[in-house]
């Protein structure tokens, strides 16, 4: 058998590539660039045949259709999805032969309607050594069961579906079983993901919150704890999912379609609202000056999903990058959907600065000196976070709007000068750029954001 796990941080999503001694593989949950697992099958002497989905995903875009295209592979999806590419519907106790590894589907809904996990037979053992479970159960969580409302089921509806094929389909399966997931520690898919990229399911029975409720046989505790305290969900999901469904163009049609634009084009582009100037420098670099109206989402932190959060998809894209850095900034946007990008300015600030455009700037303050500000009632400071974190601690009189809803509340923003705080500075350099983008002046950014508070006496 080889196997090889993927791990994107950025986005906390895992796929797989699994292959076996008749020189076939599989793929399980591509990412939207496919280059690295056709590389690696071909380093082990394999040919990718199969692609699988274990749902259509709301978090990202999946590279499915495009690594079909690219070795003539089989995508098999559930039987349920409804998806609009070529397909090999997946059914329950449907096999994929790969030598001495079999692969067997069964049918897990909950997180979606569709949902499959995928049971991994090695070397002719009747028990399976390994699971593929998608969204279905994570590592110290489940799925949430909140995003299906679009097709015509209630969170509650598909919480119960999810208690059934974990109580009926998984729960019957050895402690020794691996669990793979689909997704890591800091997904939107769940609430509580363990850091471990892997389990047993032994270790789940015990560790995991959600299947005590399986344990005990407690399906009305089980869909009252998966239906409470969600976090919101990124806006982009349901254009994700849908794009799922139809599938994607390949990213190279991306980056052909993107090219460098001179200052004199990203300004006319940005002042007739024909683009939105996305600045992915670091924080640092985008405080000292940048494009007045761009929005900074920097590049090294949880860049697509905060994207996905705080820019509409569709939205045509005029990127501002680190040189050399201007290419996986297209990818990165490609792998959440945003698919728009015009190009990026050529040369970066620096060539901006030289042909004579305007630049704003966005101060970078320290905690004494908000605290001064703060004592004299030259500014409100409007903090960030996340709920979780605010009631872990925050400063006394601040004002909390966590950054995934300042959009909609903007008018819940006090009109005076505001210092902006988050965890670290990276989503309060992404709120000051909001509120700048909506017309507001006098407006920082607390440096280090809350973990540099604390540390400063």
């Amino acid at each position: 058998m080889y196997f090889k796990p993927y791990y994107l941080g950025c986005l906390a999503h895992a796929s797989y590539l699994i292959g076996g001694s008749s020189g076939r593989a599989a793929v399980i949950d591509p990412r939207r660039d496919v280059d690295e697992y056709i590389a690696d099958a071909e380093a082990a002497g394999l040919s990718i045949t199969d692609v699988i989905e274990t749902h259509l995903h709301a978090d990202f875009v999946s590279g499915h259709v495009e690594l079909a295209e690219r070795t003539g592979a089989t995508v098999h999806v559930g039987a349920r999805a409804g998806a609009e590419f070529e397909h090999r519907p997946a059914r329950e106790g449907d096999e994929i032969d790969l030598g001495d590894v079999r692969l067997r589907f069964i049918e897990t809904p909950g997180h979606t309607p569709e949902g499959v996990t995928v049971l991994a037979y090695v070397d002719g053992e009747e028990a399976p050594r390994m699971a593929f479970t998608g969204d279905t159960l994570f590592i110290g969580d489940v799925g949430r069961p909140d995003l299906a409302g679009s097709r015509g089921y209630t969170a509650e509806q598909m919480a119960s579906m999810l208690f059934g094929s974990l109580r009926d389909k998984i729960w019957p399966l050895p402690d020794s079983m691996e669990i793979w997931p689909a997704h890591g520690a800091g997904s939107a898919c769940g609430r509580a993901l363990s850091d471990e990229r892997s389990s047993t399911l032994g270790a789940q029975r015990t560790a995991n919150p959600a299947l005590r409720y399986v344990a005990a046989g407690d399906e009305e505790g089980f869909v009252r704890y998966a239906v409470t305290g969600l976090p919101l969900a990124p806006a982009y999901f349901a254009h994700d999912a849908a794009r799922n469904r139809q599938g994607a163009p390949s990213i190279e049609e991306l980056l052909a379609a993107a090219r460098p634009l001179e200052p004199a084009e990203v300004e006319r582009l940005s002042e007739e609202g024909e683009a939105i100037v996305l600045d992915t420098r670091a924080v640092a670099e985008y405080g000292r000056g940048h494009v007045p109206g761009s929005l900074n989402v920097p590049l090294d932190g949880k860049f697509a999903p905060w994207v996905g959060t705080v820019l509409p998809p569709g939205s045509p894209i005029v990127v501002v990058a680190e040189e050399g850095r201007e290419e996986e900034a297209i990818v990165r946007l490609a792998r959440v959907g945003y698919e728009t990008v015009i190009g990026w300015l050529a040369g970066g600030i620096e060539q901006w600065k030289q042909a004579g455009g305007q630049v704003a700037a966005t101060p970078q303050l320290t905690r004494r000196e908000v605290e001064d500000r703060l004592r004299s009632g030259a500014v409100a400071l409007l903090d960030v976070r996340t709920g979780d974190e605010w009631g872990a601690g925050h400063v006394e009189g601040a004002i909390h709007l966590p950054l995934s809803e300042l959009i909609g509340r903007m008018a819940d923003v006090p009109e005076k000068p505001l210092a902006i705080l988050c965890g670290s500075g990276y989503r309060s350099s992404i709120a000051c750029s909001l509120l700048e983008r909506a017309g507001r002046r006098n407006v920082c950014n607390v440096s280090g954001g809350w973990e540099a508070w604390q540390q400063a006496t």
